[in-house]
C-alpha cells in the first residue's frame, strides 16, 4: 500500500490555499460592525485579509474592535459626511500603506411605507447613506485602488431590481446602486478596477428584524420571509459574506459590472 502521507499533506495544503483566499488584501468595508457587514469582516479576516470597519455606531465598533484585535482597523465613521470619509479613507491607508478594496455595505431601509408618505428628511437620510456614501468612497478611495489594481464591491439588494410594495423610497436607492455599479464597471475597466455588487433578497440581519416589526402581519412574516426564496428558508448573513469574498477575490478577476443575486432563488420569482 502506498503511503497517504503525500495525499494528505496536499489536502492540508489545497484547504490552506482556499482558506487564505484573500491573503494580504486591505478590504475597507462600510457598514462593517452589524448585519451582513459584521458577517463579511469574519469571513474576510477568515480568508487573510486585513480588514477597516468603518459604522456609525460606536458601541457596536467598540464590540466589533474587542472581537476581531488590533490588527485590523475599527472606526466610527458617517459614511453621508464626506469630511469623515475622506479623513478614514487617509488614515487606512496610512496606516496599511495600501488598500485592495472598497466594499460599500452600509445602508438604511426605513422608512417601509409608499412613495408619498415619505418625509422629504426620510428620502434624503436614504439616499445620502445607500448612494451618496458610494460617491464618496469611490471619489477618496480611487487613487489607492489604481495602485492596487484592486476592486469595489457594493450591497446592493434584489428589491433594487424587482421592486417591493410599502418600500418605494428605499427600492430606488438600491436601483440606483445597481446602475451604479454597471457604469462605475465600465468606467474603471480601463484602470485595471473591477466593480461588483451583491443582491440579496431576505436576511437576517437588524435591518430586516426592524422592517419586519414594521409590517401590518406580523405573526406571519417569518414565514412569508422563508417562502419567497425557492430554498425555502430566510437565511442569515453569512450566506451573502461567502458570495462576498469570492467577488473580492481573485478567483473573480475577469467578473465585472456584476450585479449577484443571493436569494436562495428569490430572483426567479416569488412563490407566494
Amino acid at each position: 500500500m502506498r503511503p497517504l502521507l503525500p495525499v494528505m499533506l496536499f489536502l492540508c495544503c489545497a484547504e490552506t490555499n482556499v482558506a487564505m483566499i484573500l491573503s494580504d488584501k486591505v478590504i475597507v468595508i462600510t457598514g462593517g460592525a452589524s448585519g451582513i457587514g459584521y458577517e463579511c469582516v469574519k469571513a474576510y479576516i477568515k480568508g487573510g485579509a486585513r480588514v477597516a470597519a468603518l459604522d456609525i455606531q460606536q458601541e457596536a465598533i467598540d464590540r466589533l474592535r474587542k472581537e476581531i484585535g488590533s490588527v485590523h482597523l475599527c472606526m466610527q465613521c458617517d459614511v453621508s459626511d464626506e469630511a469623515q470619509v475622506k479623513a478614514a479613507i487617509a488614515h487606512i491607508e496610512h496606516h496599511y500603506g495600501r488598500i485592495d478594496c472598497l466594499h460599500n455595505n452600509a445602508g438604511i431601509a426605513a422608512p417601509a411605507k409608499p412613495l408619498h408618505e415619505t418625509s422629504v428628511r426620510e428620502w434624503q437620510d436614504l439616499m445620502q447613506v445607500n448612494v451618496f456614501s458610494i460617491y464618496l468612497t469611490t471619489r477618496y478611495g480611487l487613487p489607492a485602488l489604481q495602485q492596487s489594481k484592486g476592486c469595489i464591491l457594493n450591497t446592493s439588494s434584489m428589491a433594487g431590481s424587482i421592486g417591493q410594495a410599502n418600500h418605494a423610497a428605499y427600492t430606488a436607492t438600491k436601483g440606483a446602486v445597481d446602475a451604479l455599479t454597471k457604469s462605475m464597471a465600465l468606467d474603471y475597466a480601463p484602470l485595471g478596477i473591477r466593480v461588483n455588487a451583491v443582491a440579496p433578497a431576505g436576511v437576517w440581519t437588524p435591518l430586516l428584524r426592524a422592517w419586519a416589526n414594521e409590517q401590518p402581519d406580523t405573526a406571519h412574516i417569518e414565514s412569508y420571509l422563508d417562502g419567497i426564496h425557492a430554498l425555502g428558508y430566510c437565511p442569515g448573513g453569512d450566506v451573502i459574506a461567502d458570495a462576498c469574498v469570492y467577488l473580492v477575490s481573485e478567483k473573480a478577476r475577469f467578473i465585472t459590472g456584476c450585479i449577484l443575486p443571493v436569494g436562495g432563488g428569490a430572483e426567479l420569482g416569488y412563490r407566494r
